[in-house]
């Protein structure tokens, strides 16, 4: 077979049914396979937005999302796809053509070192030189994105090695040396953990993307339930826990919850299950939840006392070392006026926006897809004040159901991954939460879903600004709005010239009702929602700040 053959071969067997990506001189024998192919192949308009589509499948079905693009620009342009799945533990395989293999090093035409650029944005890459090591290559790359932390990995391919011919021998097992992931606690960081919890009075559970990965949701219900912890989520925990739950705080860190973090401060233990202590959760790291002790459940030992020092950490798998903790658990804390104490902070310090009637609030959008879909969509997001304020208006009741980019915050990340969610669940109504400036960055792959039939909807929450950073220049830099405002094309226009449906919305009444329809529509849709300019997310943490001393309630 050749390499081509066998790349194909090698793709079919892991099960991959739906890829993304863009052709190119050197890998036009790839091409040339994938037209007889089992695999559905979707031709982005861009290889960015290929690498987020692959990322938005991966994080919607749990599978590992598959890319494609040729060498030089081609490659470099997955870059920021390959970055922000690894930011977000996301499994991924991203596939590249390269230039010939005696051309490599000599600037050739479209050569780029990509196994050089995205070392260190990548869980582990590969130059192929020999046709003879290809399977075993794809084998492995598909076992280290899905195994112990995901994340992406990067298979660069000369067009000789595609076009070279060997036997083809399918490795069964995968075995590599040094790469062994820890899956289940040790049992006596166990014990310290059930007895730091016995001995608690204001325990927490803190809990992030590892819990989704891990498929832990389960058994984090049962723990809060059991120990009757509250529980708080990252962003990328949304959904974990259900949101609607008496014991949910919402998420928190800097756009969080009040209570989230007034509670979070307040602790006497935090119990961080697949969450890695981001900036924007701890704020000012010395003044950290400082009443604390802390237990860190997570696979990737790294993440473990990098940023807080903890008092008891597990390296393993959350769910089953939650499985373990509970059967370990003989006595429960009394957390009766902690609970108290917390139900206080909800009635005191609610989620909360000003109503007005003729003008149309972002937050009020919001709430209204949420209560048309019953909860039930899963909603991608673009990056900024509407990733934000999805967050906090959108009640997740189920895990997956919240896609956005977390740890590198890449605008134009939601259209190009509600594009992969759709496909990865083609029964769900998919509704990417944008702004007028980030779905501008990938808004070329609107041609893509209308032309494959893929009917995501889209709410643009039209501002006029770069609105996340113009409210960082409202209140830290004097309204001096130093290129913020946005010049916006005709949003219905548009997304008509694509194919898709257009609607624009102007006043209030008419939001739930554009909601509806977009719904019904067997077609993307988008919806052009003109909001108020200077709307704020709050509450907001000031850099630098403690988390419990935020900015604003009231908007």
């Amino acid at each position: 077979m050749t390499g081509a053959q066998i790349l194909i071969e090698c793709l079919e067997r892991e099960g991959v049914e739906i890829m993304f990506g863009y052709p190119g001189g050197v890998v036009l024998p790839i091409f040339d396979r994938l037209y007889d192919s089992k695999i559905r192949f979707i031709l982005t308009r861009h290889e960015q937005g290929a690498a987020h589509a692959a990322d938005g499948y991966a994080r919607a079905t749990g599978k590992v999302g598959v890319c494609l693009a040729t060498s030089g620009p081609g490659a470099t342009n997955l870059t920021t796809g390959i970055a922000n799945a690894y930011m977000d533990s996301i499994p991924m395989v991203a596939i590249t053509g390269q230039v010939k293999t005696f051309l490599i090093g000599n600037d050739a035409f479209q050569e780029a070192d990509i196994t050089g650029i995205t070392r260190s944005i990548s869980k582990h890459n590969f130059l192929v030189k020999e046709v003879k090591d290809l399977a075993r290559v794809i084998r492995e790359a598909f076992h280290i994105a899905a195994t112990g932390r995901p994340g992406p990995v990067v298979i660069d391919i000369p067009v000789d090695v595609q076009q070279a011919e060997c036997d083809f021998i399918w490795p069964e097992e995968v075995s590599i040396r040094g790469y062994k992931p820890t899956l289940f606690g040790h049992p006596g960081q166990i014990k310290k953990a059930a007895k730091l919890i016995a001995e608690s009075k204001r325990p927490i559970l803190y809990i992030g993307g590892g819990v989704i990965i891990s498929e832990a949701h389960r058994e984090v219900k049962e723990l809060a339930e059991t120990i009757a912890a509250p529980v708080t989520m990252t962003m990328m925990g949304l959904g974990a826990f259900p949101g609607t739950h008496e014991l949910s705080l919402g998420m928190l860190g800097m756009h969080g919850t009040a209570y989230a973090n007034h509670a979070t401060m307040e602790s006497d233990l935090i119990i961080a299950i697949g969450a890695r202590f981001d900036d924007r959760v701890t704020g000012r790291v010395s003044a950290f939840a400082p009443h604390a002790k802390i237990v860190h459940i997570d696979i990737d030992p790294t993440s473990i006392s990098k940023t807080v020092e903890v008092d008891i950490p597990i390296v393993g798998d959350a769910k089953n070392i939650l499985g373990q903790l509970l059967e370990e658990i003989k006595k429960k804390p009394d957390t009766k006026k902690w609970l108290e104490q917390v139900k206080e902070w909800k009635a005191t310090h609610p989620l909360r926006y000003r109503h007005e009637d003729d003008k149309i609030k972002p937050q009020f959008v919001i709430e209204q897809i949420y209560e048309a879909t019953k909860g039930e969509a899963i909603i991608t997001t673009e990056v900024g004040q509407n990733q934000m304020w999805s967050c906090q208006w959108y009640k997740y009741t189920k895990p997956r159901t919240f896609i956005s980019s977390g740890g590198l915050g890449t605008m134009g990340f939601g259209l190009p991954a509600a594009m992969g969610v759709k496909l990865g669940c083609p029964e769900k109504t998919v509704f990417d939460i944008a702004g007028d400036g980030s779905i501008q960055m990938n808004i070329q792959e609107l041609m893509t879903v209308v032309c494959n039939k893929i009917p995501v909807k889209v709410a643009i929450l039209n501002n006029g600004y770069l609105g996340m950073v113009r409210q960082w220049q409202e209140l830290f830099y004097k309204r001096r709005y130093s290129s913020t405002k946005l010049c916006n094309p005709d949003f219905v226009k548009l997304a008509e010239s694509y194919g898709a449906v257009g609607m624009r919305v102007t006043k209030k009444d008419d939001v739930r009702h554009a909601i509806e329809k977009a719904i019904e529509i067997d077609n993307t849709v988008v919806i052009d929602f003109v909001v108020e300019e200077e709307e704020n997310v709050y509450p907001m943490v000031p850099a630098g700040e403690a988390i419990n001393r935020m900015i604003g309630g009231m908007a």
